[in-house]
């Protein structure tokens, strides 16, 4: 009986005039008056929850109320519908694989996730947390007025003081913890001897074979030793199921697209950054090495134009601000272009022109002449006529960790490579200095050396987080399992041109730069060994700092996570 008055809903043109007041329709939509009366519908309507509510009290109700709950939930019950037809033609077939429930899971583990963050966040956050998960809200309330506050304060004044405070935090949390972790952990290995990195590598094959009654076996076996609360190794194994998961039931690339469509609060962001920063010494060692190239590169000169590829937070800027304020006959004239990524990636071009708008601020406080300018173009087209470049400007370009996501000739088989194309143009600019910036690691040709390479480099880093960051600490479950889990699921569960990032080796960047004409410039001792004192002097003595070919290099425990060097065009002077 329901499924005949369902069908008639769904296939009669005009619903009005069908309804009745039958006691076994009344029956029938009861459970459906519910739904439309539950929190995920009244949080977009109120009205409507009210309306169903008041039709099961009163047993029928206004025709018209009526009719405009059953509506709604009609087109609910049809989106849903249709949802789960796309699903269904989206999964691989065979081996009797339970695909619906490992699909079911995955919407209740999405859910549990989304409770987990609102646990995590403190109460003076908890709004901004419900408030942020909707992707089109735009409107700055009051919570991202004081985050934009905090962000502004950051830039005004000295962000090495940020990173200090943060360290000092660190290495107190972690003095007062480690006696008691390390107890902890010697119970572990004793209880637990499970091999998690060998099942992950085991499950990728499986998935990689086609084999889904064996790859979701093994996933059973991951989830029950993943947390994202845990140990280094059970959080890097919650990370990676889902991107096995999702690659599993083949909808790597919508739950792709899904986990980017998730706005994560501008504190969160802010906080996660700031902490990355303080437990980590790469991304400190390399903006230093870019502020030192660029103040060498300065000597004497009036005017610095800046080409960044790849805009983030921007901090590290408004420090070259500040020190360009300070020096000795006055500070020179300074222009930024900002070359935004031409789709959605984490950063969009709002993002960098907001970043743009507080730089300004900052320069003027500063008492710097400035101006900002954001290319929204394909990195490949950005060419000099685009840069408006004086000729008396001391020219950077600079990359940091964003020439990674270019597209390579696994893509594009007969055209030229973005990368090369993008490094032949740089060429063109004869910039001052090319400062470029890059993740050590290549996915090579298979998906199995790719997740072996994915699998080595996050189990690093996830290991530099558990030896610095107290596993209480709120703002590293947002840096592992949002920031760093959205850029692991996309190299696990997606192919072709929805892969985001194909990072190479320094030695691979090498060849390239000189194929397009790049020459690279020695490195200076007198930067080296200042950074060199830091890295030590600073960070955890685990930490890797070397050189080799004119390259400097930082890892972690003997593995190389990135590296650094400074170009000139090959006929520059």
């Amino acid at each position: 009986m329901m499924l005949h008055y369902i069908s008639q809903m769904l296939m009669e043109d005009d619903i009005d005039d069908t309804l009745s007041d039958h006691p076994a329709l009344l029956q029938v939509q009861q459970p459906f008056a519910q739904i439309l009366s539950s929190s995920c519908f009244g949080s977009d309507n109120g009205d409507t929850g009210k309306a169903s509510k008041d039709l099961l009290q009163d047993g029928g109700g206004d025709e018209r109320t009526l009719n405009q709950a059953l509506s709604k939930g009609t087109h609910a019950v049809w989106a849903f519908l249709e949802g789960v037809k796309e699903a269904h033609m989206l999964l691989p077939r065979g081996n009797g694989f339970g695909r619906g429930e490992l699909v079911n899971q995955m919407v209740r583990e999405s859910n549990s996730h989304i409770r987990a963050k609102k646990r995590y966040a403190s109460d003076d956050h908890l709004e901004e947390v419900r408030r942020t998960s909707k992707p089109m809200m735009m409107i700055k309330e009051p919570k991202d007025i004081c985050a934009y506050e905090m962000w502004d304060d950051i830039m005004s004044n000295s962000y090495e003081t940020y990173i200090v405070r943060g360290m000092e935090q660190l290495r107190s949390a972690m003095a007062n913890k480690v006696e008691k972790n390390s107890r902890k952990d010697s119970r572990k290995v004793v209880a637990n001897v499970v091999d998690i990195h060998t099942i992950l590598i085991h499950c990728a094959q499986a998935v990689a074979a086609n084999d889904h009654m064996r790859a979701g076996e093994l996933l059973k076996q991951i989830k029950k030793h993943a947390s994202e609360t845990g140990d280094a190794t059970q959080r890097l194994a919650q990370c990676f199921a889902k991107g096995l998961e999702a690659r599993l039931v083949g909808m790597g690339s919508k739950v792709w697209q899904l986990r980017m469509a998730e706005r994560l609060s501008i504190v969160e962001i802010l906080k996660a950054h700031n902490l990355c920063m303080a437990a980590c010494s790469f991304n400190k060692v390399m903006l230093l090495f870019s502020t030192m190239t660029i103040l060498q590169a300065m000597v004497g000169k009036r005017r610095l134009h800046i080409v960044d590829y790849g805009m983030h937070c921007g901090f590290h800027w408004a420090e070259l601000l500040r020190l360009m304020a300070r020096r000795e006959g006055g500070p020179p004239k300074v222009k930024i272009t900002a070359i935004g990524y031409p789709h959605l990636r984490p950063c969009p071009i709002e993002q960098i022109e907001e970043t743009g708008r507080r730089l300004s601020k900052c320069a003027h406080e500063f008492g710097v002449p400035f101006n900002f300018h954001a290319i929204r173009k394909k990195w490949e087209e950005v060419r000099i006529e685009n840069l408006d470049k004086d000729v008396e400007d001391v020219l950077i370009v600079n990359d940091h960790f964003s020439f990674n996501t270019l597209m390579d000739e696994s893509i594009f088989f007969d055209d030229p490579s973005p990368k090369d194309t993008v490094l032949q143009n740089i060429r063109k600019m004869r910039p001052d200095v090319f400062i470029q910036s890059i993740l050590n690691s290549s996915y090579g040709s298979s998906y199995l050396s790719r997740f072996r390479e994915a699998l080595s480099y996050y189990t690093a880093m996830f290991d530099i987080f558990d030896a610095i960051i107290p596993r209480e600490s709120k703002s590293r479950v947002v840096l592992e399992q949002d920031i760093f889990g959205r850029f692991a699921l996309n190299i696990i569960a997606c192919e072709g041109a929805d892969l985001m990032e194909r990072p190479e080796k320094y030695k691979q960047w090498q060849a390239r730069n000189q194929r397009a004409g790049l020459r690279q410039l020695p490195l200076k001792p007198a930067i080296v060994n200042v950074l060199k004192d830091k890295a030590m002097r600073c960070h955890h003595k685990d930490f890797l700092f070397c050189e080799d070919g004119q390259w400097l290099l930082q890892g972690w425990m003997g593995r190389i996570l990135c590296a650094q060097s400074a170009w000139v065009a090959e006929d520059a002077s």
